[in-house]
């Protein structure tokens, strides 16, 4: 009878202790960030805020290698995943439902964290290919970024507003960074349009290995697109070869998260990414551009309530 009842408390211990295992288990808070292709900026700074999040309590941070903006968009929308990295105009078409932009409905679950950094539109050529200006890709073979990416969007609007659609074209590839650069580098591909921070490890990387042109994106053009793109510059000597300054469009980029996410983990997510802008820094030069000002808090879509805590905290409302 003793037996018994030693076994019988032995197992109400292991029952018990199972469902406290599992009640810690819940506890955990996990935060996958949406990033974008490794060789872009989007995926460096994911992996310095997945170090800078590990300090929130119960926290467990990843970070999700994506096509970027569009895909990240739909995966937040959808509950798969809690902050993540997109284009302002990819934002702006998600929360309209735009469905020639790829979102087919209104995503409605979308909040925005933060304005954070303005991406380039930086279309580079090889030299030999000749081109030098918008009207030159014609006929030739340019890759526009991943399908339905934020860049592939880009490319769409840029090319329209030039005259040009992909069936002016010589051949349009849909391709990441990394493998634009490595056909161009094979005399596969005469131009890429790739829209990230200034300096992006790809395009170093492509003016390192071939002489190249950046081609200029005309004042003219982008007032002629109008809001989110604003006109703007890529500096002299921003890429190997690259000897003047040339003009450009530039769109913001967010963090966006969703609105069913606990308001004290997106407050937390929050100050941390602004507390800690010197180590977003250290992982790649663009977020040198990240200010928390009045414009932080500009966005399509509505602001998360945590974000908005933060952001009243520190005087911006």
């Amino acid at each position: 009878m003793r037996g018994m009842k030693g076994k019988l408390l032995i197992a109400a211990a292991a029952a018990l202790s199972i469902g406290f295992g599992a009640v810690a288990a819940k506890s955990q808070e996990f935060i996958n960030i949406l990033t974008g292709g490794t060789s872009g900026v989007y995926y460096p700074l994911g992996v310095a805020m997945e170090k800078v999040y590990a300090d929130i309590p119960d926290a467990r941070p990843s970070v999700q290698s994506t096509k970027a903006s569009i895909e990240n968009l739909n995966l937040i929308n959808s509950g798969r995943g809690e902050i993540a990295f997109t284009l302002g105009d990819s934002l702006r078409d998600a929360w309209e439902g735009n469905a020639d932009a790829g979102f087919t409905k209104k995503l409605d679950k979308l909040r925005s964290v933060a304005a954070i950094y303005p991406n380039y539109v930086q279309i580079v050529a090889s030299k030999e290919s000749g081109i030098k200006t918008l009207a030159d890709l014609k006929g030739k073979r340019l890759s526009v970024g991943a399908p339905k990416s934020g860049t592939e969007l880009n490319a769409r609007t840029i090319l329209a507003a030039a005259g040009l659609s992909y069936e002016d074209l010589g051949k349009v590839e849909y391709l990441p960074f990394a493998e634009s650069v490595e056909l161009m580098k094979n005399r596969q591909l005469d131009a890429t349009l790739q829209s990230a921070g200034l300096g992006v490890a790809s395009l170093r990387d492509l003016a390192n290995s071939v002489a190249i042109t950046v081609v200029e994106v005309p004042t003219a053009i982008v007032e002629k697109i109008g809001s989110p793109y604003v006109a703007s510059t890529i500096p002299a000597g921003t890429y190997q070869g690259q000897d003047a300054d040339v003009p450009t469009a530039t769109v913001i980029n967010y963090l966006v998260t969703r609105e069913d996410l606990d308001e004290e983990l997106v407050y937390q997510m929050t100050k941390r990414f602004f507390e800690n802008l010197d180590q977003l820094a250290a992982a790649h030069s663009a977020a040198k551009m990240i200010k928390l000002d009045k414009n932080t808090i500009v966005s399509p879509a509505p602001l998360h309530p945590g974000a908005e805590r933060y952001f009243k905290e520190k005087g911006i409302e």
